[in-house]
């Protein structure tokens, strides 16, 4: 069956508290949805955000982000006071978010709803249901009263997680952790609510999986033996992309990378029980950065560049058939982008996890491209762009005149309809059988609309939608083109 969706996270939503949140205005966004005709919608990680503000850079893999919970039903559930919150100075815009006012001022409005907390038996029941919680609360508990500073730089006994230190921390800072316990049981309380509601309305939510962790994240510091660390737990080699046409020198994401040996010593039990949470959170799992389980670019961990780097080989087939037997239910994209080479494209025909074509690298003039619709297989997902790329208008604007030439020739378009029209239109023709458009693109929004520029660190993750915009006029045309395409 053909379909369509929008990539939209949650952050961008509109919304009173400086940043979308799981209330209302994603309750409106789904029957926005739905009113457009459209099966999915795609979404970034849902975890808290880390270096950069960045949701792939993140303290945990199964922790839920703070800044996305609804603090109006906290009002309603008596543990906060609407006067609390109109205090708050949330942004000087509705159009980006201010994740330094929310860092200064979402703790310490949720910690007053904690105090008002009284545990009960759903409480305690997803605790128990919820082993990861024990470690990834005293993790945030060590990580304040520390002023913030990486794991390894805590003391030696907490670093190597001697017993005796564990115990004495746990006890001391007992509240601090309950504190955690509570925010991640009103997070998935409210993202189950959502999805139930999304999935009542026939929405299917795509989440997404990076390939990464950072390596200050409560993970690798439970887990040490499981990436490629010394004996001070000191990262000996990290992740990245190599040089290519966009970065000179490559890109440094500076993540530890996997000790695959050891993970398949041990079944790849770490992936299978954080693609099993995924699956509980989601209806489709999009794998970042799929062809790293085939090779990864590996640099040294005091490389100044990614340029010093080299390719090394991954798990492959061997980790994909280990999840799939342990996981048959489960249903994913491969983010094959990037450097494919024919062993790349053969482990995601192996995987038979549908790949991802990105209309954007389609018009090279001096090149072939395997990009061109023509090329699509129908077991793919064509995107206008992802959120590590330009929008649309974006392209039109700062491309080579040759590249967007070739775009017209090519998609046919014409002024009357609107190139960013005519682009959509192109993907929405192809025969991949999910096409999936970002929100900005509808929009025909900028530059200023961009989700992230890889390579780069501030300035991203902060684009926001302004009220209204989800129109029934909008909402019309995306049906309309939806139908003319089979795609309703």
């Amino acid at each position: 069956m053909r379909k369509s969706g929008i990539l939209m996270h949650i952050s961008s939503l509109p919304g009173p508290y400086g940043i979308g949140s799981m209330g209302k205005c994603s309750y409106d966004f789904v029957d926005f949805l739905c009113k457009a005709g459209q099966s999915c919608w795609q979404i970034l990680p849902l975890s808290p955000t880390g270096y950069g503000d960045s949701p792939y850079q993140s303290f945990s893999i199964f922790a839920g982000n703070p800044y996305l919970i609804d603090l109006d039903a906290l009002i309603d559930a008596g543990l906060l006071k609407r006067e609390e919150l109109e205090s708050v100075s949330w942004s000087e815009t509705e159009s980006q978010v201010d994740y330094g006012c929310l860092y200064e001022n979402r703790g310490r409005i949720l910690k007053l709803a904690y105090e008002r907390f009284t545990p009960d038996e759903a409480f305690y029941n997803f605790v128990s249901e919820n082993p990861w919680l024990e470690n990834y609360g005293l993790f945030m508990a060590l990580k304040e009263h520390f002023g913030g500073v990486p794991w390894q730089n805590w003391p030696e006994e907490l670093v190597l997680r001697k017993a005796e230190a564990m115990q004495e921390y746990r006890e001391r800072l007992s509240r601090e952790c309950g504190y955690h316990s509570f925010v991640q049981f009103i997070f998935y309380s409210q993202w189950q609510k959502l999805r139930s509601y999304a999935n009542s309305k026939g929405l299917s939510i795509i989440g997404d999986v990076p390939i990464y962790v950072p390596l200050d994240c409560a993970d690798v510091w439970a887990a040490p033996q499981l990436f490629q660390l010394d004996e001070n737990c000191r990262p000996t080699g990290v992740a990245g992309c190599p040089p290519d046409s966009f970065t000179v020198d490559g890109q440094l994401w500076g993540n530890p990378l996997y000790n695959w040996e050891r993970m398949h010593q041990e079944g790849y039990a770490w992936w299978i029980e954080r693609l099993a949470a995924a699956q509980r959170m989601y209806d489709i799992v999009r794998f970042d950065h799929f062809r790293g389980f085939e090779s990864y670019w590996a640099i040294p961990a005091d490389a100044p560049t990614a340029a010093y780097g080299k390719w090394v080989q991954g798990p492959g087939m061997d980790f994909i058939s280990a999840v799939q037997r342990a996981l048959p239910e489960l249903n994913c994209i491969a983010e094959d982008l990037g450097y494919v080479t024919p062993e790349v494209r053969k482990l995601q025909e192996d995987s038979s996890y549908p790949g991802m074509k990105v209309l954007e690298f389609a018009f090279d003039s001096h090149e072939e491209s395997d990009y061109l619709p023509h090329t699509y297989p129908v077991e793919s997902v064509c995107y206008s762009g992802t959120h590590d790329n330009q929008t649309i208008k974006q392209w039109f604007d700062e491309s080579l005149p040759e590249d967007v030439q070739c775009a017209i020739d090519y998609l046919g378009l014409n002024k009357q309809e609107g190139f960013v029209k005519g682009f959509i239109r192109g993907c929405m023709g192809s025969v991949s059988q999910l096409c999936i458009i970002q929100m900005q693109d509808y929009l025909e929004l900028g530059a200023e609309a961009r989700m992230n520029t890889p390579g780069t660190l501030g300035g991203n993750w902060t684009w926001r939608a302004l009220p209204g915009f989800a129109s029934d006029t909008l909402a019309s045309y995306i049906k309309k083109i939806s139908a003319r395409y089979g795609r309703l």
